[in-house]
Formats: structure tokens, sequence, C-alpha cells
């Protein structure tokens, strides 16, 4: 086999950034072109969206490159696409960043719910970032034996506050969400000792187009105390926490979960 093609060390680092054409997936790519990182970023059906996000990370940073992937998440084909896509386009991978989600097309519930719906979300949702997550760390950790310096690759899922509140009328999404929790421990504990951080962003009531339908049911809640923070997350909270991690802000830190939700997941009496 040849031998991988790194850039020189000292050059600036490389993010995959999955669903990263709206809402929280391009603020997290735009807030990481502000610290420096060139991004790959992905999108599902919406290529007019990807372009404008491209030319806004790039007004981020003008030095960053960007690059833009079709993806269907649920199919290994894509995955294998889009790795390949990012090695012959950058030459190295330093951040993974799972944010590609989706919701069910329709609220149902839970006694009525469809096998459709269920395969569909665990699909993009979690079978999805499972595998592109183990296609990423061993190639991370070929990476991390070659030699490069100062290469500290890390691992950032995006969940949801849905991973543990009870929401029966989306159980696929909540059941999803969760397992992507449960994913973020596994590979903390199995990367640890490869050098490789795993983190997991759980973002809260966050303004986005998936929100964009129960606005005025969820302006209600905030307004009668759901949240300690009495306002809706936006996208860039959840973008500038990323850039954190991307930072090396928590070089002590794997399997951390770090909450974007106006203090939601705290027990109050």
């Amino acid at each position: 086999m040849a031998k991988p093609n790194f850039p020189e060390p000292g050059n600036r680092g490389v993010a995959l950034v999955t669903g990263a054409s709206r809402g929280i997936g391009r603020a997290i790519a735009i807030e990481l072109a502000r610290v420096n990182y060139d991004v790959m970023i992905t999108y599902a059906t919406n290529s007019t969206a990807a372009d404008e996000a491209a030319a806004t990370i790039r007004a981020a940073n003008e030095a960053a490159r960007v690059a833009i992937c079709r993806l269907n998440i649920a199919a290994a084909s894509d995955r294998d696409e889009l790795l390949q896509k990012t090695r012959d386009e950058f030459g190295r991978l330093d951040l993974l960043v799972n944010n590609a989600g989706i919701a069910p097309d329709q609220r149902v519930d839970l006694l009525e719910a469809t096998v459709e719906s269920f395969d569909r979300l665990i699909g993009v949702n979690l079978k999805g970032p499972y595998f592109l997550t183990q296609a990423v760390a061993n190639w991370m950790i070929e990476q991390r034996s070659a030699g490069i310096a100062d290469y500290q690759p890390a691992i950032i899922n995006i969940s949801s506050v849905s991973a543990y509140a009870a929401s029966p009328g989306r159980g696929d999404y909540c059941v999803s969400k969760a397992g992507l929790s449960m994913m973020t421990k596994l590979y903390a504990a199995r990367l640890a000792n490869e050098g490789i951080n795993v983190y997991e962003i759980c973002p809260g009531v966050i303004s986005t187009d998936m929100t964009a339908d129960v606005k005025e049911k969820y302006d209600q809640l905030i307004d009668a105390g759901l949240t300690p923070i009495k306002r809706w997350g936006t996208p860039e909270d959840v973008g500038r926490a990323a850039a954190a991690i991307a930072t090396g802000a928590f070089p002590f830190s794997t399997g951390e979960v770090i909450n974007v939700d106006g203090g939601f997941h705290l027990r109050r009496l």
C-alpha cells in the first residue's frame, strides 16, 4: 500500500461536518473556519443551500478551503465516497462532526408509529454516523501512526435533549438520539488509547428549520420557564461549543457531554 500523502506539519487542520448546508451544521462549519480549519461539508438534497453555506464559510475566513460532497449518510457507498473525496481534497482529517440528522415527517403517537419512519430515522441519525465514525477513526489511527506532528484528532457527535427527554409523539427520533449518545461513550472508551477524544454536544431548543413548525409552542414553554435561560438557542451557540472543542480546550476530557440547552437539563424544585 502506498504511503498516505499527508500535508507538511503546521498546515491547517481539516474538519468534516455532515449536514452542514443549513442550521446547526452550517454554524459549526463557519465557527471552525474562523478558528483556522479547512472544511468538508455535506448535504443530502439541497445543493443550492450547500453552495451558499460554502460561500458563507469562506467569508468567515478567506484562507479557509471548503469542499462540498452530496451524502446519504445511511448508504455505505456514499460514506466511502465522502472519505475518498476528503482524502483527495485535503489529504488529512483532524475533526469529524456528526451533525447530519432528520426529524420524522410527522409526529405520530408511539402506538401508531410506523416501521418505515423508524428505519429511516435510525439509518440517518444513528447507523450512518456509527459507521462513518468507524471509518474515520481507522483513518485517524492511520494518520497518528504516520507521525504527523501535533496531530490531535477529535470526534464530535451532535445529539439532542431528546436523547433523554421522552416525546411519545416522535419516539423514533428520541431512540435514534439516545443511541447516538451511547455511541459517544462507546467510541470514547475505545479510542482513548488511540489519542482520539470523543465528545457529545447536546443542543436544546434551537431556532432552525426543524423547529420552525413548533415555534409558537416553544415560545410559550420558554416564557413559562422551560429553561432557566429564557430564550431560544441559536445555531451559533452550538457552533461556538464545537469550536471550543476543536481548538483543544478540553484535552483531558473524553465522552464528555456539553449541554447547549439554556439549562434545560437541570432538575429544579
